[in-house]
């Protein structure tokens, strides 16, 4: 393993953290997410045609940069550090590798080139509050509870007569940036209960009986939506006995790793605001950042962010530790975020105050994708730290060390 970045790596670095500082500081950020979209509609296609984020994990053949999802997960860290309010995640981290992984050539052909343009966003609909599960992140994700279950609840699909191909009717209530994608990529049950299995389908933003409902959240650069199907065409996407519930979970992996990035942005950012903030602050004649308690809550902050972005170059090189990195990600977040907070004094209590953009993007994540704890779990059953065999193939951590 190289951990050096090429030059394009550290030229893509410097140019996105150039826009983005000029573009996407905390007042811009609180101004596009209080937009219709969600995000700033020109800044999202000036990243998408000058740096083609969207598309740096997209083959070539299909319009794309052709890089490797690290390029992504690079790029992650920097739109991490400004709180980036985008559909990059939904679109580039999720959607994409599914169409990649599961759809047909047609498919491929017609929907990757806008995607890696920007032309297109899309999301994924999973029933409930279970995107964790549905990409493995925190448990087994075969079809089951987080699906709805297959009698009732969730999303149910019924096989229609052509040329309507397939209908799906129930709802998904927490789909992220599924009010403003083009594109929705909905989980749905079909086959009835005793043949129950999950496929996942295509439905475009103007299909009739859809109906989308912005939510409130508690970290607005994270928006969701109710997404209500009521007899909605939709197209299957790939092949009816394609593995979905693998693909989502390689779709987990490498989410994960570019989730694991952009904890570690944010949590850098809000380290140096903080840092910045005690140098000039003064109490008793000299500046708060003097003092030794201070100075080593900061210490501390400092090894937990440098041990997370360690952990999530590792998984961008290796997704297969994904989850173990967006946990340690996450708590690093957390802790930085929380300590941001105490360390502004008064003024970092009011709730208006930037240090909350990062706290709220912290417990945000983790209600999401987490929590860090069922990360771990997850992980070490995996990798079978606690007796029985690793799952999948995977060898745990001190085995491969030993390597």
């Amino acid at each position: 393993m190289d951990a050096a970045f090429t030059a394009e790596q550290d030229e893509m670095r410097r140019t996105l953290r150039e826009i983005l500082g000029k573009r996407c500081g905390p007042d811009e950020v609180k101004a596009a997410v209080r937009t219709a979209a969600g995000y700033d509609l020109e800044l999202w296609q000036q990243l998408s045609r000058r740096l083609g984020l969207p598309g740096l994990a997209v083959a070539e053949e299909y319009g794309g940069v052709g890089c490797a999802p690290a390029d992504l997960a690079l790029a992650c860290e920097e739109t991490g550090r400004a709180l980036l309010p985008s559909p990059l995640l939904a679109t580039a981290a999720l959607a994409v590798p599914l169409v990649t992984a599961l759809g047909t050539a047609a498919q491929r052909a017609a929907l990757l080139p806008p995607l890696a343009t920007g032309g297109l966003t899309a999301a994924l609909a999973v029933p409930g509050p279970a995107l964790a599960t549905a990409l493995a992140l925190t448990g087994d994700n075969t079809p089951g509870e987080w699906a709805g279950g297959g009698r009732a609840g969730g999303v149910q699909a019924r096989a229609g007569t052509a040329p309507d191909g397939w209908r799906l009717y129930g709802e998904a209530a927490q789909v992220l940036d599924g009010h403003s994608a083009g594109l929705l990529l909905v989980a749905a049950h079909t086959g009835g209960f005793a043949r129950s299995r999950i496929l996942l389908f295509l439905v475009r933003e103007d299909a009739p009986g859809l109906v989308r409902t912005r939510q409130t959240t508690l970290d607005e650069t994270r928006p969701q939506a109710r997404v209500q199907l009521r007899d909605v065409p939709a197209e299957l996407l790939g092949d009816p006995e394609g593995d979905v519930p693998g693909a989502l979970a390689a779709t987990g992996r490498t989410a994960a790793a570019v989730l694991a990035s952009e904890a570690v942005g944010a949590a850098g950012q809000a380290l140096a605001r903080t840092v910045e903030y005690v140098r000039g602050r003064e109490q008793f004649g000299r500046a708060i950042g003097s003092f030794q308690a201070v100075k080593h809550r900061l210490a501390d902050l400092y090894v937990q962010v440098q041990a997370a972005r360690s952990a999530a170059c590792y998984a961008a090189w290796d997704p297969e530790q994904g989850g173990l990195a967006l946990a340690q990600a996450l708590e690093a977040l957390r802790t930085t975020a929380g300590e941001a907070i105490q360390l502004h004094g008064g003024i970092g209590f009011t709730w208006e105050h930037d240090a909350h953009l990062y706290f709220k993007r912290a417990a945000a994540d983790e209600l999401l994708f987490g929590p860090v704890h069922r990360l771990r779990a997850h992980a070490a059953d995996r990798a079978g730290l606690f007796g029985g065999p690793p799952d999948r193939g995977h060898r745990p951590i001190l085995e491969r060390v030993a390597v």
